[in-house]
């Protein structure tokens, strides 16, 4: 089983949806970088950006609300194509 899977069978006996979901991830502080990850939520997310301390990485955590696990799962398999992406 991978991760993804685990994770939605997580979320499917953990949350009620429709919910708000929490989204982080990691990237190399470069717009190009930036603009895809904020890319993979719709306009009505509240996106948040952090930049690390030394400036090499932004952090961007995303709020939306999501009907279902699958949804979720849809979103982080976009994130995977995004290079040198983490996701937390």
């Amino acid at each position: 089983m991978n991760n993804l899977d685990s994770l939605k069978q997580k979320l499917d006996a953990g949350y009620n949806w429709p919910m708000e979901y929490l989204f982080k991830f990691i990237v190399p502080a470069r717009m190009d970088s930036i603009a895809r990850v904020e890319a993979l939520f719709q306009e009505h997310a509240t996106v948040y950006r952090k930049e690390s301390r030394n400036g090499k990485y932004i952090s961007i955590s995303a709020s939306q609300t999501m009907q279902s696990s699958n949804e979720v799962i849809h979103v982080y398999k976009k994130a995977m194509h995004i290079e040198n992406i983490l996701a937390l």
